[in-house]
């Protein structure tokens, strides 16, 4: 029994470590793998009337209404098309205590990644003007850094209130 316990915990400290990479742009970020449902190819996407414009609008994925977002705009980056690679990484994130999946839009997915401790840079400090609360840290991955997302903290309240409000409409 206790070594099915450590073996547990062992598997748990392991997936902590392990991150589901994707691009914006040219910039390589990576989202823990524990709050990745799944990912799916571009679908369509209903818009929602006045939401911000990185709230693409909802999507019907077996049944189950779900907000998309779209990371590049979340991030001040300019639009792009969506084409055969852009991606619908599916995350659960923790909205007000509740969980909730949210689609998240990226340009592509690139892999899966084992992060260990000698890789890992906390973040920098851009100074005080620069909110880098949504940011786990840095990775440094055969000569690259990939940016680390806490995906709980890139939304704003702002926009967990309008996400709320989508998710109570479609319930």
């Amino acid at each position: 029994m206790a070594d099915s316990l450590k073996q547990s915990i062992s598997q748990q400290k392991s997936s902590v470590n392990k991150y589901v990479s994707f691009f914006l742009d040219k910039e390589e970020y990576a989202i823990q793998i524990h709050k990745v449902r799944e990912i799916i190819g571009i679908m369509d996407i209903t818009p929602v009337p006045n939401t911000p414009k990185y709230i693409k609008g909802v999507l019907n994925l077996r049944g189950k209404v779900i907000p998309v977002i779209d990371l590049r705009l979340k991030f001040s980056m300019p639009f792009k098309e969506y084409e055969a690679r852009t991606s619908i990484i599916v995350v659960e994130v923790d909205l007000n205590g509740r969980k909730s999946l949210i689609g998240t839009v990226v340009d592509t997915v690139s892999e899966v990644l084992q992060i260990s401790e000698e890789d890992y840079e906390e973040t920098p400090s851009f100074g005080v003007e620069v909110n880098t609360d949504f940011i786990l840290g840095m990775a440094k991955v055969r000569g690259k850094v990939k940016i680390l997302l806490d995906i709980d903290k890139v939304l704003t309240t702002e926009d967990l209130t309008i996400i709320n409000k989508i998710n109570q409409e479609n319930e």
